[in-house]
Order: structure tokens, then C-alpha cells, then sequence
């Protein structure tokens, strides 16, 4: 047996409500293995240290950068990327405002930012904009500046602050 077939591990995981069963790299990240063995390629990778963003993604719930988890240790979890939260409402609001107000400009954050911008209003929506701009600090645009994200996500939670106190 060569050290390459020694060093691949049987994984299983559900991934945007599906299960999957692959066999992988042992050192092979997360979002390595979304886009090359699954073809989910919203999340990107960008600085591959876990600075950026990118790579955002759900596990278990929580976010986490997918360049700094291996698939190995997503085993037994529950994976969600961009694809898969196509149908949240928190998600869908962000897509909408983020159009309007031209916060998506080259697209290549942006899978990451709606990632981490809906956890914020799913967790906080009265949140203010020093409360937003500390919550997506972790996620780098480089394109835009961050004023038409900042817009779009407080008045996604404008919008659900206001329904939660009707």
C-alpha cells in the first residue's frame, strides 16, 4: 500500500441536507474537499490562513473557516455553504439587499460575508452598525469598502427588528 492510499480517510457527513460518504486526503481542508470532491464552489479560498473569510461555512451550526478545518474533522457533522442556505430567509433578505444597495461587487466575498451576516441577524437582529462592522471584521472586501455592506445588513436588521416588535 503506498503512503498516499495510507494517508486517505473514509468520511461521513451531511452536507446541505444531503448525506455524503467520500473517502479523503487525511490532510485535505474543508473547502478543499466542497469544491473539488462535491462541486460546491461558493465558498473560495482566499488567504488560506483563516484571515479572510472566503471560505466561511456552517459546521454543526456554527461558522467556521473552511481552510482551517479539515474534512476529516467535519466526520459525523452537519456542513452547510452558500448553496445550501439558498432558501434561509435571513440569507435571501441579505441577497436582496446587498443587490440594492451594490454591496456585491467582484461576488468573491460575498458568499462568506451573507454567511456571516446571517448568523448576526439570526443571533442579534437590533444590531447597530459598530455591532455589525465588529461582526463581519473577519471577513475582508476588498472591493467595496464596506459601507454598502454595512447598509444592506443593518437594514436587513432594520426589517427584523421592526417584524420582532409588531
Amino acid at each position: 500500500m503506498t503512503a498516499e492510499a495510507r494517508e486517505r480517510i473514509e468520511i461521513a457527513l451531511n452536507v446541505n441536507g444531503s448525506g455524503v460518504r467520500r473517502t479523503v486526503p487525511a490532510r485535505q481542508h474543508l473547502v478543499d474537499f466542497l469544491r473539488e470532491a462535491l462541486g460546491l464552489t461558493g465558498s473560495h479560498l482566499g488567504c488560506e490562513h483563516g484571515v479572510c473569510g472566503a471560505c466561511t461555512v456552517r459546521l454543526n451550526g456554527e461558522i467556521v473557516r473552511g481552510c482551517l478545518v479539515l474534512a476529516v474533522q467535519a466526520d459525523g457533522g452537519e456542513v452547510q455553504t452558500i448553496e445550501g442556505l439558498a432558501g434561509d430567509a435571513h440569507v435571501g433578505a441579505l441577497q436582496h439587499a446587498f443587490h440594492e444597495r451594490n454591496a456585491a461587487q467582484c461576488g468573491y466575498c460575498t458568499p462568506g460575508m451573507l454567511i456571516a451576516a446571517a448568523e448576526l441577524v439570526g443571533r442579534n437582529p437590533a444590531a447597530d452598525r459598530a455591532a455589525i462592522r465588529a461582526h463581519i471584521a473577519g471577513n475582508y472586501c476588498r472591493c467595496t469598502g464596506y459601507h454598502a455592506i454595512v447598509d444592506a445588513i443593518a437594514a436587513v436588521c432594520r426589517e427584523r427588528s421592526d417584524a420582532r416588535s409588531a
